[in-house]
């Protein structure tokens, strides 16, 4: 769809950089595809404008007016010829660019991610297909060529969490790797897990908050949340655990005992899953489902899962 509106769309539009920024919002790889045919189209528009320029200018029909024309003419085939991936310029600029939207260790993760603690208190791209579970906790070092195709945290983090994350599998019906997903999504990978005033560890991976009904101890903590779609700063109070078991179990009790998430229980897909989540309300960033699919979806997880 994206490609057909380029195409229908008048190259002296204005308005097309506005659109481009409004879409890196909501779809960074949507956006990240059309400023790749935006800059494929300024290209051929160069070599249109080198061609014409190097053509005997003579008859007449050659003046100022016939040639303001032209170059209208050549930016609306240029941004044509670019939304239909002619040249395939676009195609390799946007698998350049892509590079870097599954880094788990990019400012989007283990920054603004780890600000994103707004689990409810008591009281809404192409989606890659669900992994299928692994069937055995994966081990700590593996060795050879394997065990460099991923960072090192991040398969540490993984076999940190997994005999935690198949015991809250076995009570939610929810595959292991999702919930570490989630738990990637909420850390960082674990590196901006929440600490306690004194710097002693919550386990808290879940960013689950500590509400009226909590009587366990407690951590306050500055995160991110979202009112009316505008990210604002705010002082909350989340649960702190003894270990990650224990972290692990309240979320899955958390789940399993609050009819909101019915639809994410036993939930096999990894689009559904994230999906219920948000539609839980669970997180209140616009952009929490997308985010997890893309985790559960990513290589980062699925080599540290099969080693």
């Amino acid at each position: 769809m994206a490609a057909l509106g380029a195409v229908n769309q008048l190259a002296i539009d204005v308005n097309g950089l506005a659109q481009t920024r409004l879409l890196a919002k909501e779809d960074p790889r949507a956006a990240m595809k059309q400023a790749a045919q935006q800059f494929e189209a300024v290209f051929l528009q160069m070599v249109l404008k080198a061609m014409r320029d190097a053509s005997p200018g003579e008859g007449m029909f050659d003046n100022e007016q016939t040639r303001l024309y032209q170059s209208l003419l050549d930016q609306q085939l240029a941004q044509t010829l670019s939304a239909r991936g002619s040249t395939g310029l676009a195609a390799l600029i946007e698998q350049q660019l892509s590079r870097g939207l599954d880094n788990p260790f990019s400012a989007a993760t283990a920054g603004e991610r780890a600000g994103i603690r707004s689990a409810p208190a008591e009281s809404t791209p192409s989606v890659n297909p669900p992994l299928a579970p692994a069937p055995a906790p994966v081990p700590a070092a593996l060795g050879g060529e394997a065990e460099n195709s991923v960072p090192t945290p991040a398969r540490e983090f993984v076999n940190r969490l997994w005999p935690h994350a198949a015991e809250a599998s076995r009570m939610t019906g929810i595959p292991a790797h999702f919930m570490i997903a989630q738990a990637a999504l909420e850390t960082g990978w674990g590196r901006a897990e929440l600490r306690a005033a004194d710097g002693t560890p919550t386990y808290n991976l879940f960013g689950i908050k500590a509400g009226r009904g909590w009587r366990g101890a407690v951590a306050e903590a500055t995160t991110t949340e979202y009112v009316n779609g505008a990210a604002q700063k705010t002082v909350e109070r989340f649960r702190a655990y003894a270990s990650y078991g224990e972290a692990f179990r309240d979320y899955a009790q958390l789940l399993a005992s609050n009819p909101r998430y019915a639809e994410v229980l036993n939930q096999q897909d990894a689009a559904g899953f994230a999906r219920g989540l948000q539609r839980a309300g669970y997180a209140t960033d616009p952009m929490y489902a997308a985010k997890l699919e893309r985790i559960i979806g990513g290589q980062t997880l699925r080599a540290s899962l099969t080693g």
